[in-house]
């Protein structure tokens, strides 16, 4: 049930967020009574810290099975992550987007403990790309003047503004056009 109830909780707020959200709503979509919610969360916000989690642990997989892939160069890498979670967003018809970029859109309307969460959450992220962009240093893929920690974050901040913005437009080429971008602009 609170597996079910984690599933139901991210497919509502990856595409409407957690302000637009009843928990009435949710229980509703997944079929459990209030009592079963309040078995596993006390309260919406416990709730929500537990969606951040779990949509991390899934992202970090994501994440981990393109960067960590050695068949692939360490750029090729990057771009396959960047290509599945295209098609991630394309199997939802662009209606869903980030979690962690919708609630930090909301962070004025959320519990302010979210927001060492959320952050916590972009450093993880950025961090795994930063070891795959030192790799892509080692490799000659990019040059040893750039500073794959700034590139990292770089990425990571745009690339939310991507998905933000595709998931305005319900189209994949915001994706594309920062993609194509960044890669350009990385490589000798």
């Amino acid at each position: 049930m609170r597996r079910r109830l984690i599933r139901t909780g991210l497919a509502h707020l990856t595409e409407r967020g957690y302000s637009a959200v009843g928990l009435d709503e949710i229980l509703k979509a997944a079929s459990v009574p209030k009592g079963g919610f309040y078995h596993y969360f006390s309260n919406k916000a416990e709730f929500g810290a537990a969606l951040i989690d779990a949509y991390n642990a899934y992202f970090c997989e994501l994440l981990d099975r393109a960067l960590l892939d050695e068949r692939m160069t360490p750029l090729d890498r990057l771009r396959a992550f960047a290509a599945e979670a295209e098609r991630g967003m394309a199997r939802h018809g662009f209606r869903r987007g980030c979690l962690v970029g919708n609630l930090g859109q909301e962070m004025g309307a959320l519990p302010e403990e979210f927001r060492d969460r959320l952050v916590s959450v972009l450093e993880e992220w950025q961090r795994r790309t930063e070891r795959c962009l030192q790799l892509a240093q080692q490799a000659g893929e990019i040059g040893p003047a750039q500073d794959p920690e700034a590139l990292a974050a770089f990425f990571w901040i745009g690339w939310e503004g991507a998905v933000l913005r595709a998931k305005l437009e319900r189209r994949a080429e915001p994706l594309q056009r920062f993609a194509d971008s960044y890669f350009t602009s990385i490589t000798p």
